[in-house]
């Protein structure tokens, strides 16, 4: 299914859309996987999709609110296990709980972003070079790279749900 966008909107309308349709094709691929086949770390691979999910959460919050200095949504023991670096483990899958904690916000989070960057919160930006030697210098650099960072993952996503 094509993701339709309105190239008339302004270039941040246009970034928060993109995003919430991207997520929403996420969601859309990953329905119907069971918690087992979340977890799954296939051969050749060192992460799932589960990790993949919750480190998009993960890193939007950070790119966006911990470098404006801004609370994030998510406690700091979460933002650890999926953070840039960390890794899945098969020994402690990924609980429903935490599945449908990070469900729930992988929508709610694009809204509150949008909702906060219109009534600008995000005043403060600490620039940030990221591992694409990508330096984000404003919270409209942030939103922007996440939405490139979002679809790398997709793209891991699909790879690990052919290989399951």
């Amino acid at each position: 299914m094509p993701i339709n966008l309105d190239l008339n909107k302004s270039n941040m309308e246009y970034q928060f859309e993109a995003l919430e349709k991207t997520r929403k094709t996420i969601l859309r691929i990953l329905d119907g996987l069971t918690m087992d086949q979340l977890n799954i770390i296939p051969e050749g691979f060192n992460n799932n999709i589960a990790w993949n999910f919750a480190h998009l959460v993960v890193t939007q919050q950070l790119i966006c609110y911990y470098f404006s200095g801004l609370p994030l949504e998510i406690n700091k023991d979460l933002v650890n296990k999926y953070r840039k670096g960390s890794t899945p483990s098969e020994s402690q899958p990924m609980s429903r709980e935490e599945w449908e904690y990070f469900k729930n916000l992988f929508l709610s989070n694009v809204q509150t972003t949008k909702e906060d960057y219109q009534k600008g919160k995000f005043e403060n930006y600490k620039s940030y070079t990221t591992s694409l030697e990508l330096t984000i210098n404003t919270i409209e650099d942030a939103i922007n790279f996440n939405n490139v960072h979002e679809g790398l993952h997709l793209g891991y996503i699909l790879a690990l749900k052919r290989v399951i």
